[in-house]
């Protein structure tokens, strides 16, 4: 294991810098191996903002200079890789989620959700600084994807349950010019696999919203709903059977697509625009009572995601 390490002095008088410095040191998740000596994960970010922290120190009138560095031997390893330990950070929102879940039958959905949309950004905020995960982080996961469960489930009880299948592949020319429905008010799957449905896979595609699921039709083509036609299976969101169903995991971009929507529909691996676009997404619900005009405004979101992911991708 290679380490950076910041060796960092400053003036006694130099308040504001030292503060500066510091946060910078703290934002960034870096382990103090002794006082003034900082320690980041060996890697080309690490040293490029490490580098930014030393120009800092020495901007404030102090010193920053910043080496490489490993353990002797087994257990120096160890003993290095323990300052990074992020049990202590992990069990605080642990115990937050607990308070959260007993709490629920006083608080109503949008709090509960609210409350809950708070600890999975401090969550991910440790996750992005825990250079070496653990136990800790896995278990603090697995909790708030309970609770987002229990809370997702009150506020949409038709929320489709996972069936065990295969998902067949599928002729994208079968499915040209139908009627697909699913439940009124979508939410991030159901915009998304709509989305889906008329970029890649039925361009002349009718959406029909569903005020209960048992008003989809026999011709109609279900998708998001205990039913369905398409819907969640295994792990998979809708979405990702979608992509599955009509061989669209071919592409990158699309599948990080799917990756976004699992972690904002039903939890998991954390996605790091996942926040802001559950909060823009979230605006628009609020903000147009028509759900083809919600579609017609989430659809722009996707089409600007889709490029994104495709530059990277590239």
């Amino acid at each position: 294991m290679s380490l950076l390490a910041l060796f960092v002095s400053l003036p006694a008088k130099a308040s504001t810098g030292r503060m500066r410095v510091w946060r910078s040191i703290k934002s960034l998740g870096c382990a103090t191996l002794r006082d003034g000596v900082y320690l980041l994960p060996d890697s080309a970010d690490s040293a490029a903002t490490l580098d930014e922290v030393a120009a800092q120190a020495v901007g404030a009138g102090g010193s920053g200079e910043i080496y490489r560095l490993s353990g002797c031997d087994q257990a120096q390893e160890a003993a290095l890789r323990a300052l990074f330990d992020r049990s202590e950070e992990y069990t605080v929102i642990a115990e937050e989620i607990k308070v959260l879940r007993a709490s629920l039958a006083s608080l109503d959905g949008a709090t509960a959700a609210r409350k809950l949309q708070q600890l999975v950004r401090r969550f991910e905020q440790v996750m992005r600084i825990d250079f070496f995960p653990g136990e800790a982080q896995r278990q603090t996961l697995s909790l708030l994807d309970d609770l987002r469960d229990t809370i997702s489930r009150r506020l949409s009880p038709d929320e489709p349950t996972a069936r065990q299948a295969d998902v067949p592949r599928l002729a994208l020319a079968d499915y040209h010019g139908r009627t697909w429905a699913t439940r009124v008010r979508p939410w991030v799957d159901r915009l998304a696999s709509a989305w889906l449905i008329q970029r890649f896979i039925d361009p002349d595609a009718r959406i029909v919203w569903l005020a209960s699921p048992a008003d989809c039709k026999a011709d109609w083509l279900g998708f998001d709903f205990d039913g369905a036609a398409f819907s969640h299976v295994g792990a998979k969101v809708t979405f990702e059977t979608l992509l599955a169903s009509f061989g669209l995991e071919s592409f990158p971009a699309l599948v990080r697509m799917g990756e976004l929507v699992h972690c904002l529909d039903v939890g998991g691996l954390p996605v790091a625009e996942a926040v802001g676009i559950e909060s823009l997404l979230a605006g628009l619900r609020a903000s147009e009572p028509d759900d083809d005009a919600l579609l017609a405004r989430a659809c722009e979101v996707f089409d600007w995601l889709l490029k994104n992911y495709e530059d990277k991708t590239t």
